[in-house]
């Protein structure tokens, strides 16, 4: 990793934007947010901000300006960069151009927060590789950052960037502390950072430390191509960036197993894991998976970094195959810190932990001419990649009618979100924080939605962004694609590398919080917990024995199941009735205790039906097994 001081950094860079082009790129972000941004009513009436006024303003000055009085690049980066973060959604934002792109600016730490009766603390959790400062490590308690107290320096850097709520704006502002993608974020105003803190030696310690650049690592989606992995992208691009940066630079073991292609085929195991042990995994970046001992017994505890795949249907395999590897008796799913990314992804793994249907969570655009232009052309799915038919009408009927949306239709198909059914029947606590977001507040939302299990949170709500995310590169894209390209189309190419994405398409609850909008409300848990010394320090020992109490207390179910001709073998545990299904028409239903029950179906499935078994404990549905077709 090769790393340069920020000083140097910004020293080689020479604006390079011509006025004519400032004025294109706020002239495509006018266009963005009165014709595309879905919560623009939502972030109006919330946040009592007006983004489409500061932009028109913003071009009114661009217009008294000439190439020879014209203000700094970095002032006209910094003033479009408000008018995104004022929205306060980070879904929506500015990306700025070269020499920003790709590149990170970081302090050679990264800095956590618990608690203790008397209130926050924050703490040194990691350094970088190669980094030596006497006195100065893991354990370190931070109480001043530019002589300004700590939570107050938080609350700063939270207001500075976008959080749609105050436990988001918190996180994020602790993030922004050491690490800052500059394709969003602009470099820092200082130099170094004067830390005051109480070194690990218990001594008052002050240290300077100079802000650094590197490259980041690259991202896993292209966003701007014509892709279904672009289409049904719900992705927090600045936490994204931020989890990438924090793998380079805090667990770069992962990064080079990643770059050798993972473990190889003999270092999987098909093993069920011991309590401590790790389960090597074929995704080391979008996974860690364990069996932990917990005083209330040993369960299965998987992390879910990112759904930003390209290949959601893999993903899901893959997350199948660790759960037949961890103990059965319960799992802590463990989505902190997950920006998202896919939506097919955090949709389709739902129904592996349940046996109720899942619903995807439906969308909705706003109705705008330019939308309804954008859906009449993409109404038959010509591309064979976005399908944009379901919303078409209504916003067709909108023009009549002054619907301010269109009617709300899922992204995810809903015979993917049920392909496979149910692949584990222990119980399942989620636990979330306020970085989850986009894609991840999704798979939380249809989690609790659908009565999976009981969601813990360590922060008072998810990052609550409920949206699809679309690129300027891909809109424009959708105006062009299939030819003939549509002339009066307004999007137009963006100067200097610069990109932009908006909030295209919202997403709302379903069931009993139906019609709810995700967005700055996000998901809320039932269980709370608040970090402590030793969670940050010591592996989340006291979260994980929080999560082990609640799963302790939950009941447990069993149901197995193999086919011989019309013969079924079931086994059951804590289930009272099992009902048969073949090809989706129920057949039998028989009554069964503790053990093994033999059902014979009548008349015998035929070779490619699929057969489903349905067991019930006192009349409410506990678990699924499905028997695919040709088994």
């Amino acid at each position: 990793m090769k790393t340069m001081d920020l000083s140097d950094f910004l020293g080689g860079t020479n604006g390079a934007l011509t006025l004519e082009q400032r004025r294109t790129l706020t002239e495509q972000a006018l266009v963005l947010f009165e014709d595309n941004y879905v919560h623009l009513p939502l972030k109006t009436a919330m946040h009592a901000v007006n983004p489409v006024q500061r932009l028109r303003l913003l071009l009114t000055r661009l217009g008294r300006q000439t190439e020879g009085t014209m203000d700094p690049e970095w002032r006209f980066h910094a003033a479009l960069s408000s008018i995104f973060h004022s929205v306060r959604d980070l879904h929506t934002n500015y990306l700025l151009p070269t020499p920003f792109a790709g590149k990170v600016a970081f302090l050679p730490f990264r800095v956590e927060e618990y608690h203790d009766p008397n209130g926050p603390r924050y703490i040194v959790t990691h350094v970088v590789r190669d980094f030596d400062a006497p006195g100065f490590g893991p354990g370190v308690v931070i109480h001043h950052w530019n002589g300004v107290p700590m939570e107050r320096a938080v609350d700063l850097a939270g207001d500075r960037f976008a959080g749609s709520n105050p436990a988001a704006r918190h996180s994020r502002g602790l993030q922004s502390l050491t690490i800052r993608p500059l394709v969003m974020h602009l470099p820092p105003d200082e130099d170094w950072v004067e830390v005051g803190c109480t070194g690990t030696d218990g001594n008052p310690r002050e240290l300077r430390l100079p802000w650094q650049v590197t490259d980041n690592l690259p991202p896993y989606v292209n966003a701007d191509g014509m892709s279904a992995a672009a289409v049904a992208q719900g992705l927090d691009l600045v936490g994204d960036e931020i989890s990438r940066a924090t793998k380079l630079l805090f667990v770069p073991d992962v990064v080079e197993l990643e770059q050798a292609g993972g473990p190889t085929h003999h270092e999987l195991t098909t093993e069920p894991a011991d309590a401590g042990q790790n389960i090597p995994t074929t995704l080391p970046g979008f996974f860690r998976a364990r069996a932990v001992q917990t005083p209330s017994g040993v369960f299965g505890h998987i992390r879910i970094f990112t759904f930003n795949t390209n290949d959601p249907d893999g993903f899901v395999v893959e997350f199948v195959r660790l759960l037949g590897l961890i103990p059965q008796d319960g799992l802590v799913l463990d989505v902190r810190d997950n920006g998202g990314g896919h939506i097919f992804a955090s949709e389709f793994l739902l129904q592996t932990l349940t046996p109720r249907r899942i619903v995807p969570e439906p969308t909705q655009f706003i109705s705008t001419p330019l939308n309804l232009r954008l859906c009449r052309r993409h109404a038959a799915n010509p591309t064979r990649q976005i399908d944009l038919g379901p919303w078409y009408s209504s916003l067709e009927q909108a023009v009549e009618t002054g619907a301010s949306f269109s009617a709300t239709f899922p992204i995810t198909p809903e015979e993917g979100a049920n392909s496979i059914g149910q692949q584990y029947q222990g119980p399942v606590v989620l636990i979330i924080n306020a970085r989850c977001y986009s894609a991840t507040d999704i798979l939380s939302a249809g989690f609790q939605d659908h009565g999976v299990g009981p969601v813990l949170g360590v922060d008072d709500n998810t990052g609550a962004g409920g949206a699809n995310v679309w690129t300027h590169g891909l809109l424009k894209a959708l105006f062009e694609v299939p030819g003939p390209a549509d002339t009066a189309s307004p999007y137009r190419e963006l100067p200097g590398g610069a990109n932009m994405r908006v909030s295209i398409r919202r997403t709302v609850r379903v069931g009993a919080l139906a019609g709810t909008p995700v967005e700055d409300l996000g998901v809320v848990p039932g269980i709370r917990h608040r970090m402590t010394r030793d969670n940050v320090l010591h592996d989340n020992t006291d979260l994980l024995t929080k999560a082990g109490e609640v799963l302790a207390a939950l009941p447990t179910f069993r149901l197995t199941a193999t086919r011989d001709g019309a013969t079924l073998r079931i086994g059951t545990k804590g289930l009272d009735r099992v009902d048969v299904f073949v090809a989706g028409r129920p057949r039998t239903s028989v009554d069964v205790s503790d053990g093994d029950t033999s059902v014979t179906v009548t008349p015998a499935p035929e070779p490619g039906d699929t057969v489903r078994i349905e067991g019930y404990a006192a009349g409410v549905l506990a678990a699924a097994r499905t028997i695919a077709r040709g088994a």
